[in-house]
């Protein structure tokens, strides 16, 4: 009877076992680079015979850091994708990129993400000269986190409340900063410029008369950014000249591809804007303007001039 009694038992446990239980099968891609189809918009991981990769716009990758705990968030749909592969033999970029993929090796198994969150957290990429402790972005990095993502598979679904895809990379060329250090005073304001081929610096005090009055400095005048003490760059899409700066309707070309905005600056601490003067002749003078541990910002991304930028020499009458 016992035997019986304990036969039964087996059978009734593997029936509740098999009975509306799905088998989790693991995929594992933590310890494999991120990679980029060129010529689509798919990102993906190979790893012998699996493939998982995302088919996602480009443009959802922003040249700009993300805030702590505010993530970009796409949905996974039907422009959206997320697969997971598994072939009868080693996979690579032949069997995703191109526009007809490799046939072989053949593929054995796809799930097809259903639903999900895909979280991405951007941070840039800096390079820092130790000489004068400037930085400037060369790319930004994007982590991304599946979130609730379900996976259909041929035996039914397997659901995920977080797995982690990864780290994807990409560069951007830094900021030439092409400027010849003999800056401008604008004709139709106070504003003083530094312009080389689509590149402008440009430095907008309040105070001007003071901050570059002709009196030659035993110490250098000084002042802080501020919503009064401006300094900006700007990258447009072709050459500015000098007539771009007194037109009485902003031109439209060529365009403002990017603007960075100097921060606030600290008394005795950053953000500070150095002007020494000297003589050239008797009725001739030369400002020179220095920037000390200034920061530029874009959005959430930002860069430091350094400790000492030399923005350039003007020479007033």
């Amino acid at each position: 009877m016992k035997r019986i009694l304990c036969i039964l038992s087996l059978l009734f446990f593997i029936t509740a076992c098999d009975d509306g239980n799905l088998t989790v099968d693991v995929i594992d891609f933590t310890e494999v680079a991120v990679q980029k189809c060129s010529a689509k918009d798919v990102i993906y991981k190979v790893k012998d015979a699996e493939m998982l990769f995302i088919e996602i716009p480009a443009s959802t990758f922003t040249e700009n850091e993300t805030l702590v705990g505010a993530p970009i968030e796409v949905s996974i749909n039907a422009t959206t994708k997320v697969t997971y592969r598994k072939y009868d033999g080693s996979v690579s970029s032949s069997n995703i990129c191109p526009t007809i993929p490799d046939a072989t090796p053949n593929l054995k198994e796809e799930w097809n993400a259903t639903s999900g969150i895909i979280q991405i957290t951007s941070t840039a990429i800096k390079s820092t000269n130790t000489t004068d402790n400037s930085t400037r972005i060369t790319g930004y990095t994007y982590n991304i986190v599946f979130k609730n993502i379900t996976f259909q598979k041929p035996t039914g679904p397997q659901v995920y409340e977080t797995f982690i895809f990864g780290n994807y990379a990409t560069t951007v060329s830094p900021l030439a900063f092409g400027f010849n250090e003999e800056v401008d005073k604008s004709a139709c304001s106070t504003k003083i410029y530094d312009f080389s081929g689509s590149e402008v610096f440009t430095l907008d005090v309040a105070d001007y008369a003071t901050l570059f009055a002709n009196e030659v400095t035993s110490t250098p005048r000084t002042a802080l950014i501020s919503s009064t003490n401006k300094l900006s760059y700007r990258l447009y899409s072709g050459t500015i000249t000098n007539d771009y700066f007194c037109a009485t309707t902003i031109p439209t070309t060529p365009a403002l591809l990017q603007q960075w905005n100097a921060i606030d600056g600290i008394e005795a601490t950053s953000g500070i804007i150095e002007v020494s003067t000297t003589t050239l002749t008797t009725t001739t003078y030369q400002h020179t303007i220095r920037l000390k541990k200034v920061t530029l910002k874009k959005e959430n991304s930002s860069f430091s001039l350094g400790d000492d930028y030399l923005f350039g020499t003007l020479i007033t009458n």
